[in-house]
């Protein structure tokens, strides 16, 4: 997988980047950004992202990396979710 990556580095580049900007809006876009300040947010995460690559292609597992957070953001949210339904059920049955 790590060899197809470095031969196709405009999809390794535009899956970084998607990764990079997901896990942005999930974990640090705690409010909504002006339109400027936003595009310098996403200058600044397309260049990272660029370095990203260059990494990428040297070897680094980047891509691996950046989905295993993605797989531990998903398991906390079905976490958080899960805990979130318990309390709301042990909350109406105590009414009850």
């Amino acid at each position: 997988m790590t060899d197809w990556l470095r031969e196709h580095t405009l999809i390794t580049y535009i899956l970084i980047f998607v990764m990079v900007a997901y896990v942005y809006h999930k974990v640090f876009a705690t409010r909504k950004l002006p339109l400027l300040k936003l595009l310098l947010v996403y200058a600044a995460m397309a260049f990272g992202c660029y370095i990203l690559l260059i990494f990428q292609i040297f070897g680094l597992p980047i891509v691996l990396c950046i989905a295993v957070a993605l797989l531990l953001m998903l398991m906390t949210g079905v976490r958080a979710y899960a805990e979130k339904r318990q309390n709301r059920n042990a909350s109406s049955q105590s009414q009850k």
